[in-house]
């Protein structure tokens, strides 16, 4: 598992590359790619198939979402989101939220690990 992360973080390490083209989309599925992951936090690309979803869920960290392409929905709080590519939008920290995909559609997930105080 680790081989196949610094793969992918080797491949555009000092090398610029299209961000949008890291992954192909796959038929009836969700594509992942984590680019970054330290004990710090992570930075991870999806591409999601039209219909596709990532069930409701919460995370004790705030999530900074970037939409590459297509469009989808995320659900933040039992309140349904429109998303398109070139927008942004931070999903809150243990605040329930949900993904799917209108269409085909890939974004980049940052998620940065704090502690309060420090």
């Amino acid at each position: 598992m680790n081989e196949q992360k610094n793969k992918i973080l080797q491949s555009v390490a000092g090398v610029p590359a299209k961000l949008a083209e890291l992954a192909d989309y796959s038929a009836d599925s969700i594509v992942s790619k984590t680019i970054i992951d330290k004990t710090v936090g992570t930075v991870t690309f999806f591409a999601f198939d039209k219909g596709q979803s990532l069930s409701e869920h919460t995370t004790p960290y705030d999530a900074l979402v970037q939409i590459l392409d297509g469009n989808g929905q995320l659900t933040i709080g039992g309140k349904n989101i429109d998303v398109a590519a070139g927008q942004i939008i931070i999903m809150p920290a243990n605040v329930p939220h949900s993904v799917t995909a209108n269409e085909k559609f890939k974004m980049l997930l940052t998620m940065i690990r704090y502690k309060d105080n420090i």
